[in-house]
């Protein structure tokens, strides 16, 4: 583990790799974790973000240290500043590799806090539930938000049912295969460069993405399908999305108003598979990523979630 290095996002901000276990590839993982400093609390907040993506939400930051909160953000393995020559970005044939930073974070937060709240954002949302379900019981965390999470596959009756049943078996036997990518529409809706109101590194979260490959997409539809199930998250959770869904495969005036990349419907029906305690939120106006809508809709996020966790924690 290194010590906390000045972060990318300039003053205020710190990072610090986390080496992880070889995995076979070189060179061998690391993931990263972001500090805001200047705000000691006894409470804590962790963000995961989501698939071609990585934390660079100061402005959330911002607004939950005002709150009270110590904030902390994690790059995941082969995400943002956890990409690393040689290795496949945004690529894993395994969602349950991303506990080995998760443990190592939350432990970490866990020593020097009293009270920790997990936010996961889309596929960060799935990963954190699939997480906080396979750790309760420990103690680990007391609340974990959702932003909407990627609970399901957005697509047609084919590709949710046969292709998926494809990607099983060629996830297994050929993971590296490209199956698909993302289109440009929301990321350049989001970007400064292209009239959006945000600025973000293109390298780590490209308007095209990274390509999808198989052994990444069969690992997404097992966590789907764990989710289908049920869960049994032993912790309050936060479920919020927009309230409409938008195009994913054009360019259109919604795109930042709507969840142009999951279908929110999905994400209200399976919210309450993932344990007994689950509270659900709209949010009007609200895009993929509720932190970057417009105001006012990404006031009323974040609004929602601090009354939330004020309600439900100590």
């Amino acid at each position: 583990m290194t010590d906390d290095a000045p972060d990318v996002l300039g003053a205020g901000w710190t990072a610090r790799t986390l080496p992880l276990r070889p995995d076979g590839g070189s060179p061998d993982p690391v993931a990263t974790l972001v500090h805001r400093t200047g705000s000691p609390s006894r409470r804590a907040l962790l963000y995961v973000h989501g698939f071609v993506d990585y934390f660079f939400h100061a402005a959330l930051g911002d607004a939950l240290a005002a709150h009270g909160y110590d904030v902390y953000a994690l790059d995941l393995r082969d995400y943002g500043r956890s990409i690393r020559d040689g290795r496949p970005p945004n690529h894993v044939t395994d969602l349950g590799a991303f506990a080995e930073e998760l443990d190592a974070a939350i432990r970490l937060l866990r020593a020097d806090h009293d009270e920790v709240v997990l936010l996961g954002h889309s596929m960060g949302g799935l990963v954190t539930s699939l997480w906080a379900d396979s750790r309760r019981g420990e103690g680990l965390i007391d609340a974990l938000v959702l932003n909407s999470p990627w609970l399901d596959l957005r697509g047609s009756w084919f590709e949710r049912t046969v292709f998926t049943s494809v990607l099983d078996v060629v996830g297994k036997v050929a993971p590296n295969l490209v199956v698909s990518g993302i289109d440009p529409y929301y990321g350049r809706a989001l970007h400064q460069s292209t009239g959006g109101e945000w600025s973000y590194d293109l390298a780590w979260k490209p308007f095209d993405g990274f390509p999808a490959r198989a052994g990444f997409a069969r690992t997404v539809r097992r966590g789907h399908a764990r989710v289908a199930r049920g869960l049994d998250i032993d912790v309050p959770v936060l479920v919020l999305a927009s309230d409409a869904s938008g195009p994913d495969d054009a360019w259109h005036d919604a795109l930042v108003t709507t969840d142009s990349v999951l279908d929110v419907a999905h994400i209200k029906e399976r919210a309450p598979l993932l344990g007994p305690d689950v509270t659900f939120v709209e949010i009007p106006g609200g895009a993929h990523d509720l932190a970057l809508s417009p105001a006012p809709a990404r006031d009323t996020y974040v609004g929602e979630v601090l009354a939330f966790l004020d309600a439900r924690l100590p």
